[in-house]
């Protein structure tokens, strides 16, 4: 199963992100747990300048924007 984080504070992005990846993994028929990580003590536990960030399997992939679907769905498949 993989692990898929959203680190952000919950910001319109973060929640959009989420929702796009929830649909890729879906997509795909892959299952996953989400975890949203808002506490900015834990975020800055990763290499990240911004948020959104995603996390899959604890490889930061994607950080300060909205990647789309076929990326993430890449990311997923690796």
């Amino acid at each position: 199963m993989k692990n898929i984080k959203i680190l952000g504070s919950g910001c319109a992005n973060c929640k959009r992100l989420e929702a796009m990846a929830r649909k890729v993994v879906g997509d795909l028929g892959i299952e996953a747990e989400f975890e949203k990580v808002t506490d900015m003590n834990e975020i800055m536990k990763y290499p990240i300048l911004s948020t959104p960030g995603l996390v899959i399997d604890g490889k930061v992939v994607s950080s300060g924007r909205i990647p789309a679907e076929s990326e993430i769905a890449g990311w997923v498949k690796e």
